[in-house]
């Protein structure tokens, strides 16, 4: 993508006020993306992410600079600005640059671009289908398609280079249902790192009489009653618990400053014996991972909990300088407009012991979350509180009627105390994690779990 002798002339502006450390960051990113509204396709894009960005270290400080012009004189323009935010005495002289070679572990065939868009349009459809035909209450379906090429270059003073390809491509359906008062939607948005072969293993229209199912029983619930009390969380998507109300806290962009509840838990015990809790950058095409993150570094499966214990926090490069940790493959960034941090890949609990039938049938009375929407945390505090899009009553150890407006109330560490009972049906989901780098694919991912007691929100009516 650039000349290394281009790179080194950067770094060394980059460098001539006394920075300590150099890394440019280089990506042309080709996007497509189709929005069909009932049917109908109401828009139609691509584009092209294209420029670069260049990081300098000052101590424990770093200064961020990018562009979306990628000449030898504008870059070095760029990092000449950049410098002129560090004064200091010496001079960081930048290595000459070795190729990092890795073996690619997310293999692709059909790259986007290459199957005509009205081939993909026709697969929107059939989900439209799908949905529309399910039920005459289905008043609105709203499908999405998205792809992206990124060809990225990462290199530092240190001597890294590294260039690597990322294919990705997702989809997203949403379904409402109307009565003429009142409206519920269900929403699922499968995505794999991988090329357009993905589609072929989606069945379109099965994908729209699901969720379509989903409005439809949501809309005929009731409210769902409040209080304390048991609740079931199913897998996939319920692995969202995790990831906001536990993890984001085990990042080193939120423990490097000591605005995280587990800052200073490492080796101490603060969850469950049962729990094991993982982030996996290396799981073959899955929709987070990545074959190096965007510091350069190799991904790997970082074991977080294990049997309760705090083993390791995810850490960039530059908050890892501050904690005195090593990089863990973590560093991530929504484009080169972005300065990299700590952000997760796929991350989930690992399989129990328990089948799931049995997890209901040993719950008197409680909630059970089939399906978990959005939600907000604090990782200071670890406080959250999420959304119930699809849930049912337990009662006397069978699934009751369905009930809607539900939320999760509660703070990170108790949850991770309380959990009980861990599932054998795994299954990860598609999302994105929007943090101080922007906005990135992320998995979540869990079997069943029951958490003894937990304050469901909710409303009498």
């Amino acid at each position: 993508m650039l000349d290394k002798q281009v790179v080194q002339d950067v770094f060394e502006a980059a460098l001539s006020t006394g920075g300590d450390f150099a890394e440019l960051f280089m990506e042309n990113n080709t996007k497509n993306s189709i929005v069909m509204v009932n049917g109908v396709v109401e828009k139609a894009q691509s584009g092209i992410d294209y420029g670069a960005g260049i990081r300098i270290f000052n101590g424990y400080n770093a200064v961020y600079v990018y562009t979306n012009e990628a000449s030898r004189e504008n870059l070095i323009k760029t990092g000449l600005a950049g410098a002129r935010a560090i004064k200091n005495s010496g001079r960081t002289q930048a290595r000459s640059f070795e190729p990092y070679r890795f073996e690619p572990l997310h293999p692709y065939r059909i790259l986007p671009g290459t199957r005509k868009k009205s081939g993909i349009v026709g697969l929107l459809r059939e989900a439209h289908k799908g949905a529309s035909d399910y039920d005459p209450l289905i008043t609105q379906t709203i499908a999405n398609y998205t792809d992206s090429i990124q060809d990225v270059l990462i290199a530092n003073s240190d001597g890294l280079w590294a260039e690597d390809r990322r294919v990705r491509n997702r989809v997203g359906f949403e379904a409402y249902a109307s009565n003429g008062t009142e409206k519920q939607g269900a929403f699922s948005g499968p995505g794999r790192l991988s090329g357009l072969e993905f589609l072929d293993t989606l069945n379109f229209e099965d994908l729209g009489k699901k969720i379509a199912g989903i409005a439809l029983t949501m809309l005929k619930a009731k409210y769902c009653p409040s209080g304390k009390m048991p609740v079931v969380i199913d897998n996939g998507f319920g692995g969202v618990i995790l990831h906001e109300a536990c993890v984001h806290g085990l990042e080193a962009t939120s423990v490097a400053k000591k605005a995280s509840v587990f800052a200073d838990k490492l080796g101490g015990k603060i969850a469950s014996d049962i729990v094991t809790a993982v982030d996996d950058g290396t799981i073959p095409n899955a929709w987070g991972s990545i074959n190096i993150d965007d510091e350069g570094e190799k991904t790997r499966r970082n074991v977080l909990i294990e049997q309760g214990v705090l083993k390791t926090f995810l850490v960039d490069r530059l908050n890892g300088l501050k904690m005195g940790m090593a990089p863990t493959g973590s560093s991530r960034r929504e484009s080169y407009c972005f300065a990299p941090t700590s952000r997760m890949t796929n991350t989930f609990f690992v399989s129990g012991s328990d089948a799931p039938e049995s997890i209901i049938a040993d719950t008197e009375y409680g909630l059970y979350a089939k399906r978990m929407g959005g939600g907000s945390v604090n990782p200071t505090t670890g406080e959250f509180n999420f959304a119930v899009t699809e849930a049912y009553m337990i009662r006397q150890g069978k699934i009751a009627e369905p009930v809607r407006g539900a939320t999760l109330i509660g703070k990170g560490p108790e949850v991770l105390l309380n959990i009980d009972r861990i599932g054998t049906n795994f299954a990860q989901e598609a999302g994105m994690c929007g943090s101080e780098s922007g906005s990135v694919p992320t998995n979540v991912g869990q079997p069943m779990i029951r958490v003894k007691e937990l304050i469901v929100g909710g409303r009498s009516g």
